[in-house]
Order: structure tokens, then sequence, then C-alpha cells
């Protein structure tokens, strides 16, 4: 059975260094949405291209681990819902999703930044002191029995599952992609 790690933080907690360690250790597939971003967009952010993009990584992350892969989600998931939405997708497949949140003080996230875009600006995007006060305000931070693996909440009431509210969230997400390789598929996922 194959693990995905969904590395939950803001700009700048460490999420992709820890992505690296999981990616040698295990060794797991590592989807790191700003590398793809900036390889396809250069140096600004694409805004709505983005959710795109981690629509077609968490689709092949998605395919990986059912086909035993480990894989490392390293995209920052700051709701809740997200979270939620992919431990759902990914349990219904039969993948173990594990959340792990990396968190940073706010004057070492500006710190990192900084340091970041003057020691390598092509493996980053520029980020504002604004913007990391207006990102930080929304940033949904798991509790523990979330990082325990326990329950998922229920959809929300406006999508008709998980999966459908997932494809909202980040167009090109194929929720299906794993079960094309059931031999069949009963409640407990794909087998």
């Amino acid at each position: 059975m194959a693990t995905a790690f969904l590395l939950v933080g803001l700009p700048a907690a460490g999420k992709t260094t820890r992505a690296r360690v999981l990616e040698r250790e295990r060794p797991a597939l590592r989807l790191t949405t700003d590398a793809w971003v900036l390889r396809l967009f250069g140096g600004e952010n694409p805004g709505p291209q983005r959710d795109a993009v981690e629509g077609l990584l968490l689709t092949t992350g998605l395919r990986a681990a059912a086909l035993g892969v480990d894989v490392v989600l390293d995209f920052g998931f700051w709701s809740r819902a997200e979270r939620d939405a992919l431990r759902h997708v990914f349990g219904a497949a039969g993948v173990t999703c594990v959340v792990e949140h990396l968190d940073v003080a706010p004057d070492d996230q500006r710190e990192r930044v900084a340091r970041r875009w003057d020691e390598r600006p092509q493996d980053t995007f520029p980020i504002s002191g604004d913007e990391l006060t207006a990102w930080r305000a929304v940033f949904e931070a798991p509790d523990a029995a979330e990082l325990r693996g326990g329950p998922v909440a229920a959809a929300p009431p406006a999508a008709s599952s998980w999966a459908a509210w997932a494809t909202e969230r980040w167009p090109g997400f194929d929720p299906s992609a794993a079960t094309s390789l059931c031999v069949t598929q009963d409640t407990s996922g794909c087998v």
C-alpha cells in the first residue's frame, strides 16, 4: 500500500526541503507545484493556471500511488477542505494519506523568503510582505486529530462529493485515475 504525503504550510516553511528528504528516504515521487509552474510560466505566479497544473499533478500522484509508489505532494494545502478532499479521494483508492504540517514564525518566514530570492531567484517567485500577511490570515493549520489521520469531514453541502469538490478546486484533476487500475472496487477502495 502506498502513502501520499500532503505537505502543509505557508511559503518558506520548509516544505520543499522536507519533500526532498522524503523523496530520498522512501523513495517517493515528489511533485512540487512551484517547480512545475516556474518551468511552464517563468518567474510570474500564473494565478488560475496554477490550479490547473496542480490538478494534473494530483492526477499523476493519485495514479502513481494506486500503482504502489509513495508520493510527496508539496503544494501547501492551506485549507482543511483541500486536505479532506484528498484524504478522501486517495483513501478511496487504497492509499494512506499522511498530513505533515511545517510551521514557520512570521519573522523567520520573511527572512527565508528574502534569502531565497537573493540566493536562488530562479527557484522562486517574488513575494511581498503584504502577501505573506494576507496568506497567513487565510491559512488553516491542521489540528492534532487531522495530523493523526482522524476522520475526514463530510463534503461541503454545495458539492455532491469530495471528488466533485476536488475537480472544481483543481481543474484537470481526475479522481477516477486510480480506479481504472482496479480489478474490482468495494467500499474500502481499490482491490
